[in-house]
């Protein structure tokens, strides 16, 4: 086989090069060729332009929806706590109402058992004295049956006698 070279006109590279250089050319002095690469360039950056932009729109979205959601959080960490130090306020309120109606009740109920000790006393006085009583009549009465039973007894006659000016 031959080497012939790229340059030589029997070669037919050097047609097909040759070809190729008009070509490209004719599209550059047509305007077809940079017109269209620097079209698709330009559509292309114009693509790459509005990722850009929708990028940065949905950045400063996300920076807005964060600023937002922080805001929410201290807001609720805020209510929390606002929660958490009312609910330690009415636990120390219903605490001091808590002890103030047990001491009520302490109070009642020792009132109330005062009052039963002082009715108890009175009954059992109540009871000393009936005891008394009907011990003091039996007696009276076994001492007036003494005196009956061995005849006439002076004051019985006596009141005998003035039953019957009371009775006129």
């Amino acid at each position: 086989m031959e080497h012939q070279s790229l340059f030589s006109f029997s070669n037919p590279e050097f047609w097909v090069l040759a070809a190729l250089v008009i070509f490209f050319g004719l599209l550059v002095v047509l305007k077809v060729l940079p017109g269209a690469l620097f079209g698709a360039l330009d559509g292309y950056a114009a693509k790459i332009q509005a990722e850009l932009a929708e990028a940065q729109q949905l950045r400063e979205e996300a920076q807005a929806l964060l600023a937002e959601v922080k805001a929410q959080r201290e807001e609720a960490e805020r209510q929390a706590s606002a929660m958490l130090e009312a609910a330690k306020a009415d636990a120390i309120r219903l605490e001091a109402e808590a002890k103030e109606k047990l001491e009520e009740q302490i109070k009642r109920r020792a009132e109330m058992a005062e009052r039963k000790i002082a009715q108890a006393e009175a009954q059992a006085a109540a009871d000393v004295k009936a005891a008394a009583v009907d011990l003091a009549s039996q007696a009276a009465e076994a001492v007036l049956l003494a005196r009956v039973a061995t005849g006439s007894d002076p004051l019985v006659d006596a009141a005998i006698g003035q039953i019957g000016g009371k009775l006129q």
